[in-house]
């Protein structure tokens, strides 16, 4: 019916952009060029003014690959919507060729690369196209009546991508197995046991360039466009492929701070190059969220395909239920918590009372647990969400990812993780090997785990030379989301040590509690894990193992607000048995001018 409302010049038009689809494929850039610019002219049914399109889409750096894209797009622009859809490819001012660079950021980084929905194929002999910083003249404001799912839907970003796809597969490095397993499988393990990985096609993932995806990822940063404004879905082709945009259960969490820890570096370890990495600084107060994004997400899409899951459970030491329960209930799913009974900090326990969840505190350990709700998994179609469940870790690796991209793309030298169950390790080794394999990084930072003293299986394992595993019993911590004496992904996080050179070192309650204090009397705030963290770093430092200008990123797994009642009790020198060397309680002191000044004589130096 359109096309029979054309008329005589509309056909010329169509017959111009179907040439100009194939000619990209066999053409120059220079000829590719001039095709762009004929059809973007064309309906502005005035003279072609050739010459200055030329110039802007010349002056846009634009390669070859990206010329064969907006050819194509221009066609199906041209044949489907003729005299009004190209007319947004130019800008108010007939500026042509920046009309359509503007155009191709825009869908670049809405989008990603979708060369395969319109039949382009990069081959090894053309450049990958470079996603452009999004231009003014592009931006298709949303509308009035919708949200940015709504916004997203009519620009066409709802679809999973075509180009790329993962699949589960047995975790296991050393060994070569054909058993695989689709990501829309209710499974945990493979059929001897062993714990699942999410295996990405790093050959499809390579028909771009190592500059493509950095500027990609770059490109997303800070924008509201859904989901690519979260720090785990702007890297959503190397997370979760191929789901739906609208399945996506998202609190925009991650693109967390890195910030220079200057005064803590420089005054206590003569260290002038020491980061911490925030993930603390996130929708519930954990890293955990990075991960229950692409969980929940998946189990959105696999109840939409009717699957017969009535809900989510995990056992959790705090911080697996906050965000757990946050993202349920974000998706009207039913969450289901198991608790240690009397273990975890009164923040951590009422964020899943809060959200609406089911919360069974348990009079027994982590572990203890764990047996039961994979034994209830095993039973009732509730779908299990700890760190078994390899699909967290894939959002957990964007921060290693984010790491690299907030060094603009270049690698530290060592990156300190505090490791209970040990998944986070192998997730940020997982996030560094996969920028590697792809060209974005040329090397893996050395990896450290620090654990608790009191619940350390892999320190232990790692001193007797790898030859002895023995789950512990967790003694009680401060750094409670890490009492865990026998961790789910301890193979895992050995294979992480050893392709990495990496070192697991631990801290005594003294140690993790002091290395705490100390950081915030230098403006931090931070949990007792990453005082685990910090003391291993003092400890290495001392050593000499870690030099004094290494590039060194801690990371922070939780907010310090969350651990209140360690501080205090800390700063009220009330725990037992130990040498609070940085308490700071407060004074108290008269209401009396003379007695305020005799303690601010004593405390400060006054004029």
């Amino acid at each position: 019916p359109q096309w029979a409302r054309w008329d005589t010049s509309d056909h010329v038009l169509c017959c111009v952009c179907v040439c100009v689809w194939a000619l990209p494929f066999v053409i120059t850039e220079k000829m590719a060029v001039w095709a762009c610019c004929v059809v973007l002219s064309a309906p502005q049914w005035k003279p072609l003014p050739a010459l200055q399109c030329y110039e802007n889409l010349r002056l846009q750096k634009l390669p070859m690959a990206q010329l064969q894209i907006a050819s194509v797009r221009s066609g199906i622009c041209a044949a489907n919507f003729v005299g009004k859809g190209l007319r947004h490819c130019i800008t108010s001012d007939g500026d042509i060729g920046s009309g359509i660079a503007s155009v191709l950021a825009t869908q670049t980084e809405q989008g990603g690369p979708e060369m395969a929905s319109v039949g382009v194929h990069a081959g090894p002999e053309v450049s990958s196209p470079q996603p452009l910083p999004l231009s003014s003249s592009a931006v298709s404001k949303r509308r009035t009546c919708e949200n940015i799912k709504d916004e997203a839907r009519r620009q066409g970003l709802s679809a999973g991508a075509t180009t790329f796809s993962a699949k589960y597969v047995p975790f296991s490095p050393y060994e070569v197995t054909e058993e695989d397993y689709s990501l829309d499988d209710i499974i945990y393990t493979s059929k001897d046991g062993k714990l699942l990985d999410v295996q990405h096609d790093l050959e499809a993932l390579r028909m771009y360039d190592a500059a493509y995806w950095k500027n990609l990822f770059d490109s997303r940063v800070g924008k509201t466009t859904w989901p690519y404004g979260s720090g785990v879905w702007s890297k959503k082709e190397w997370v979760l492929p191929g789901i739906d945009n609208d399945d996506i259960v998202s609190a925009f969490e991650g693109n967390s701070n890195l910030f220079w820890a200057e005064r803590f570096g420089k005054e206590m370890l003569k260290m002038d190059d020491l980061w911490v990495k925030h993930c603390g600084i996130s929708h519930t107060g954990s890293f955990k969220d990075l991960g229950m994004t692409v969980l929940v997400s998946q189990v959105n899409k696999l109840r939409k395909m009717n699957k017969a899951l009535v809900g989510v459970g995990c056992a959790s030491t705090g911080d697996t239920s906050a965000a757990l329960s946050a993202y349920c209930a974000a998706a009207g799913i039913p969450a289901i918590v198991f608790l240690p009974a009397n273990k975890i900090s009164i923040a951590q326990l009422v964020q899943p009372i809060a959200n609406g969840a089911v919360v069974l505190s348990i009079n027994t350990d982590f572990d203890g647990c764990m047996r039961l709700i994979k034994e209830v998994t095993a039973e009732v179609p509730i779908y299990l969400a700890n760190s078994l469940n390899s699909l967290r870790l894939e959002g957990q690796k964007t921060a290693a990812i984010e790491i690299c991209q907030q060094f603009d793309w270049q690698v530290p030298d060592w990156v300190i993780v505090p490791g209970g169950n040990l998944g986070n390790i192998y997730a940020f080794f997982k996030g560094f090997r996969m920028c590697k394999e792809l060209g974005l990084i040329d090397r893996i930072p050395r990896m450290v785990c620090a654990q608790a003293a009191n619940a350390n299986p892999l320190y232990l394992y790692y001193k007797s030379g790898w030859k002895d595993f023995n789950p512990v019993k967790a003694s009680p911590t401060f750094a409670s989301a890490i009492q865990i004496g026998d961790p789910v992904s301890i193979d895992r996080a050995v294979y992480a040590i050893r392709s990495s050179n990496g070192i697991v070192e631990e801290a005594t309650e003294d140690e993790l509690m002091n290395a705490s204090a100390l950081a915030d009397m230098t403006g931090m705030f931070t949990c007792p894990h990453t005082g685990v963290a910090l003391s291993a770093l003092m400890k290495l430092r001392e050593r000499g193992v870690i030099g004094s200008t290494d590039r060194t990123v801690v990371v922070s797994t939780a907010h310090g607000l969350k651990f209140t009642q360690s501080k205090i009790a800390y700063h009220s020198n009330e725990i037992p048995d130990m040498w609070c060397k940085f308490a700071n309680p407060p004074i108290e002191v008269a209401a009396d001018f003379g007695a305020v000044m005799d303690i601010l004589r004593q405390k400060i130096s006054l004029p």
